[in-house]
């Protein structure tokens, strides 16, 4: 039949190997079938196989999943419970690929497993709108034992806001730190979001208490979902790698202490930051970006006044960055910048 089919394509004009393409085979494979077997098609056809269930025994696996008996457990349970028993029916594998073909594998009930969703998205267009903090550990000369390290960044200019170094992990520190935090920089705006992680520091009663007591709205990552705080943990990569980090453990809290001041100035102070057009967290956070950007923008214009030629299309962008973005739902538009490299 498909060499009838062949034929008559090529003698309407067609060439082999199309003819052959269009059947899915090759033109080598007609042309060795014409030489073997006096042309008959090769194919044997789809092979079933010995080991496929029949109906009945398909219909054996669906009773005893939902038997009264065998209802509510999975067939990895179920299939070790009828060996018990002195049956087997078909593998635990054969048993999902029944019952998924039925469309039995989706929970019905309250206790099927929590879904773990994405945070809502926050998203700040100027300081003291979105903070975000976490806790890093410090190493003590103590092999075990740590200094913790508590921080509070804003993301919108990337200051640090508070910086505190503790002995131990605690939701009463993580309280009063934050409190501390809103009294010393004067922030009383109804509806701060502060950021963490799901730690027990971040999520006591004491801490929410204090929280409300604020008027500071709070906004948790996933469980074990870095990803979802990264400004706090691209603050803490950056200092831990900074060259002057110390490479010994730190002796002592108010040394601990001492250190990350230092480095909480610079980072404030001296610190270009990519992420929004290199200027400091403080110019940024206390309105100077402007004049600065637009500074570079006049010299970045007049540089190419004087070389047009070096130029093959616009200056540097040194427009401001509008809006920082604390878990995007979306991509946003160009002049939205997620997160950089601290």
């Amino acid at each position: 039949m498909i060499f009838a089919l062949i034929d008559e394509a090529i003698q309407a004009g067609a060439r082999l190997a199309p003819a052959a393409e269009i059947m899915g085979l090759s033109a080598r494979t007609l042309i060795r079938w014409r030489k073997k077997a006096g042309g008959e098609d090769g194919r044997k056809g789809p092979k079933a196989s010995p080991n496929k269930l029949s109906k009945k025994e398909r219909q054996k696996v669906l009773d005893a999943a939902n038997s009264p008996e065998f209802r509510d457990l999975p067939p990895k349970q179920i299939v070790p419970k009828l060996a018990d028993k002195g049956e087997y029916l078909a593998s635990e594998s054969t048993f999902y690929r029944v019952l998924r073909a039925h469309a039995m594998l989706a929970h019905h009930q309250s206790s099927k497993p929590a879904v773990s969703r994405r945070p809502k998205e926050h998203v700040a267009t100027g300081p003291w709108q979105v903070w975000s903090w976490d806790i890093t550990y410090l190493k003590t000369p103590v092999k075990g034992m740590f200094f913790y390290l508590y921080m509070i960044v804003d993301i919108w200019s990337r200051k640090i806001i508070s910086a505190e170094v503790h002995a131990e992990e605690s939701m009463d520190l993580s309280a009063r730190m934050i409190a501390r935090a809103c009294l010393i920089h004067g922030v009383y705006p109804p509806g701060l979001v502060l950021h963490a992680d799901n730690g027990g520091p971040m999520k006591g009663a004491t801490m929410l208490a204090t929280l409300h007591m604020l008027d500071v709205v709070p906004s948790f990552s996933r469980p074990r979902v870095s990803d979802d705080n990264p400004y706090s943990e691209s603050l803490f990569r950056t200092m831990k790698y900074r060259p002057e980090y110390p490479s010994k453990p730190f002796e002592t809290i108010e040394k601990a202490q001492a250190w990350v001041d230092g480095f909480v100035q610079w980072y404030n102070t001296m610190h270009l930051h990519s992420a929004i057009r290199f200027v400091t967290p403080d110019e940024r956070h206390y309105g100077h970006e402007e004049e600065i950007l637009a500074g570079r923008h006049l010299v970045y214009e007049a540089a190419k006044h004087r070389n047009p030629n070096r130029w093959s299309g616009k200056t540097r962008n040194w427009e401001p960055v509008r809006a920082v973005r604390l878990n995007p739902e979306k991509k946003g538009d160009t002049q939205t910048i997620m997160l950089k490299a601290a």
